[in-house]
């Protein structure tokens, strides 16, 4: 494919097609080289856009966690309480399966205290506060909360994308039941 004639290409564009090429190949083969190849642009052109792969890594991690919000608050609209719970789950895992690539970029920015990186995460931990409100949960304690539902739902992803559940059960029954779990425990605080 010969390079496309000089088209000024948006942030958005770039990293929809570093969202494809990751959730195709892995996350691992997002270089500089293949994506200005899948555009069909020369590689220094994304030096407009990227400081180096490090700064298009962290862009891919803030455009993942960005989809993930969007995906989790939509699940959340028009729900409370364990209805609500049960929803941004579902929508949770549903992301990680169909979208394998961008929900492991989300967790490899090269610097995770990067200021930007957290702000964009911090949505993420305040809607998921707001739901848990209806458990009477705050301060430190919705936070440890919030900790342990994140930790659930990606153990849950990870464990399913590397094929660690071999057993002959429904996946989606077995969150259920796990989301169940943690909505009983987190009722006893």
């Amino acid at each position: 494919m010969s390079p496309r004639p000089k088209v000024a290409l948006e942030l958005i564009e770039i990293l929809d097609a570093a969202a494809e090429i990751a959730d195709q190949f892995g996350t691992q083969e997002v270089t500089l080289a293949n994506l200005a190849k899948k555009l069909g642009i020369r590689p220094p052109s994304l030096y407009n856009h990227f400081d180096g792969l490090g700064d298009l890594r962290k862009k891919m991690a803030i455009y993942g966690i960005e989809r993930l919000y969007e995906v989790l608050a939509q699940a959340a609209i028009g729900v409370a309480g364990d209805e609500a719970v049960m929803a941004i789950s579902k929508a949770y895992v549903h992301f990680a399966r169909e979208h394998p690539g961008i929900y492991e970029a989300t967790l490899m920015a090269p610097n995770m205290e990067d200021e930007e990186v957290q702000l964009t995460g911090s949505k993420i931990v305040d809607l998921t506060v707001r739901i848990l409100q209806a458990y009477r949960l705050e301060g430190e304690t919705a936070l440890h909360a919030v900790r342990g539902f994140r930790s659930i739902l990606h153990g849950f992803s990870s464990l399913e994308k590397s094929g660690g559940f071999k057993m002959a059960l429904n996946l989606d029954e077995s969150l259920e039941i796990i989301i169940k779990a943690f909505i009983n425990g987190i009722r006893k605080n």
